[in-house]
């Protein structure tokens, strides 16, 4: 039998497809989150927390969004749920969301929105960190060096400069961020506020600046701070819970927190996995039963914690920060955050995460989800380089060059808008009649490559800050090619970032002069005009340093994650269809660097390396990680 509908029935039919088809991608749109009665959050009340009044065990794990590949965040959060983890903690990097100051970005791999409502679906809660400083091994702890134009700037404190970009930051994050508030019937649970402030503690009013700026934009969940044991004497602010960040257990630092917290939860911020490492030393590891022993004693003693790092991830591109507490002058964090953590660079299952599986399925309810499948991985062949092109002769792709009297610092350039650069290299060419005793008098920040006429002539950085140059007839191009090898991220020196020439370097004592500069931050657009452009030179024709190198990767079927392997490489940078992979270094303790499968593509994939002073002849690649001679954390 047939049923013919009439013209109105058709109608109504047509407007009830429509309206459902519109409330599925409103539904796509809003954050998805488990079925149960919103009343009350997080509390912390009494010793223990309580959601919606019941206690609660906050068993948390951190995994930086702007670390992993965006097309791998489900996989390592399943990865997180099937170890009996409920709650992601992240950080949020305002260097990378306002590159330039008054532009945002939370588009693809920092559309923080989407990673929040990822989070909802699986059924994980969320700590989020919003800073606006944050620490992470990043960069200037996340801070943006625009701010560092400023030449009076004070960071982290209630300078007019620094709290009025934090407000217009603010005012752009937390607007995205409210609607998935737990209240709201999103997944974020708590908020911390600023990090690790009892360590940096120079201004009493900022923490409570901090704090207003939060609620004013109508964050509603529990407010936390986070601190080491010594921090926690300064680090607080009146209405946030105070939490501890320790490795080796650390009873006096509970006992002191009970203290100053009496009848309140007790809680871990940052149990410390593993450990950072820093170029020119040893991969730190954590043995794996040391760490779970603590983790073991901390939920006897009814704490919640947050295992700082569930997953490390990588600092692709310049984003690594440095270290420079107890050393004579800063030492950069290599381009992997694996961090010995739980689940590997790669995503990898280690031991570390199966004993904390096993350990955490104790105190779950419900059995644990099946432990999801790994990555393929492939070892590609390995691929001949074919062109080169000098780093003199990829000038003509960069902006502008700019003229000034006296070196100028990378931030205070003229260039991104007025917002100077941020990363990678600045090249600094000046005329010199003689030779004679080339003095850095401190004032290279980091490390400079020094060239007479193009020829190479040795090195400056902190500790070789004099080279002898020879003499020779008429007027000659002294070029200092000076790398920021990632500004300091924790500690008292943040104000002191500023990256290229910071100062007048002199020869035979007198200062330089009228200095030709080019900024060399090598971007996406910049990489992919040189890769376009027609200047390459066949690789019979003898390379000059520093120069680029290019190769093609063809992958004959869906591309796999791989590891890409450079000896006889000295040190630079690798790229892949225009991305920056980060850093590698001869030096080690990193060997390898993570090409994430994703960022390949079926077919021929365009591999350039910027090499300073050494190359082979071809880009080597590997199934497994080398991270080089390994040290246990002390």
């Amino acid at each position: 039998m047939v049923v013919r509908l009439s013209l109105k029935q058709r109608y109504v039919l047509l407007c009830l497809v429509i309206g459902g088809f519109v409330a599925y991608k409103f539904a796509r749109r809003s954050p998805e989150v488990r079925r149960m009665t919103r009343v009350e959050g997080l509390m912390a009340n009494s010793s223990q927390f309580t959601l919606e009044g019941e206690p609660f065990r906050i068993l948390g794990g951190s995994i930086h969004y702007f670390r992993v590949p965006r097309a791998y965040w489900e996989d390592r959060l399943l990865k997180m749920k099937a170890c009996g983890l409920n709650t992601l903690t992240t950080y949020v990097p305002w260097n990378l969301h306002e590159p330039e100051r008054g532009m945002f970005n939370f588009r693809d791999q920092l559309d923080l929105e989407s990673y929040l409502r990822l989070a909802a679906n699986l059924g994980l809660w969320v700590i989020l960190r919003p800073g606006p400083y944050i620490c992470a091994e990043w960069d200037l702890g996340g801070l943006p060096s625009w701010l560092l134009r400023d030449k009076n700037m004070k960071l982290r404190t209630t300078y007019p400069g620094f709290t009025e970009a934090v407000r217009s930051f603010f005012d752009q994050l937390i607007r995205r961020v409210v609607p998935y508030q737990y209240s709201k019937g999103g997944p974020i649970i708590a908020v911390q506020v600023e990090n690790e402030y009892g360590s940096y503690t120079k201004d009493t009013e900022y923490m409570p600046f901090v704090k207003e700026a939060l609620l004013s934009r109508g964050i509603a969940e529990l407010l936390l701070t986070s601190d080491n044991q010594e921090g926690l004497k300064l680090g607080g602010v009146n209405g946030a819970l105070e939490t501890i960040n320790f490795q080796k257990l650390n009873l006096d630092g509970i006992k002191y927190l009970d203290g100053i917290q009496p009848q309140k939860p007790k809680m871990v911020m940052e149990y410390w996995s593993g450990w950072f490492d820093l170029w020119g030393n040893l991969h730190h590891v954590f043995p794996a039963e040391d760490m779970v022993a603590v983790v073991t004693e901390i939920l006897r003693l009814d704490m919640s914690v947050n295992l700082y790092m569930f997953h490390g991830g990588t600092n692709f591109g310049f984003m690594n920060g440095a270290f420079s507490i107890g050393t004579p002058a800063p030492k950069p964090m290599v381009t992997s955050y694996d961090y010995d953590a739980p689940l590997s660079e790669a995503g990898d299952y280690t031991t570390k995460y199966h004993l904390l599986r096993n350990l955490f399925s104790r105190y779950c309810a419900e059995p644990l989800p099946e432990v999801p499948s790994l990555q393929e991985r492939r070892a590609y062949q390995p691929v001949v380089i074919q062109q080169h092109l000098s780093l003199w002769g990829s000038l003509r792709f960069t902006d502008k060059p700019f003229k000034s009297e006296r070196p100028v610092n990378m931030e205070n350039l003229p260039v991104n808008n007025n917002n100077g650069q941020s990363y990678g290299y600045t090249l600094y060419e000046t005329t010199i009649t003689s030779g004679g005793t080339l003095n850095s008098k401190n004032n290279i920040r980091d490390r400079a490559l020094v060239f007479v006429d193009k020829h190479f002539v040795g090195v400056l950085d902190y500790k070789t800050q004099e080279l002898p140059l020879l003499d020779g007839k008429g007027d000659r191009t002294l070029s200092l090619l000076v790398e920021n090898c990632g500004r300091v991220n924790y500690g008292k020196t943040l104000d002191v970032q500023r990256k290229g020439l910071v100062g007048d370097i002199e020869l035979n004592k007198r200062p330089l002069r009228d200095f030709i500069i080019h900024s060399l931050d090598m971007k996406p657009g910049f990489v992919n005009r040189l890769q376009s452009s027609g200047q390459w030179k066949s690789i019979r024709q003898q390379p000059s340093f520093p120069g680029f190198f290019h190769a093609t990767l063809y992958v004959d079927s869906t591309p796999k994650d791989t590891f890409i392997r450079l000896p006889g490489w000295s040190k630079g940078v690798v790229f892949i269809n225009g991305q920056n992979l980060g850093r590698y270094w001869s030096i080690g303790p990193q060997q390898t660097l993570y090409l994430p499968g994703p960022w390949l593509h079926k077919g021929n994939n365009q591999v350039v390396v910027f090499e300073e002073q050494e190359a082979d002849g071809k880009i080597q690649f590997a199934s497994s990680p080398d991270y080089g001679m390994t040290v246990d954390v002390q």
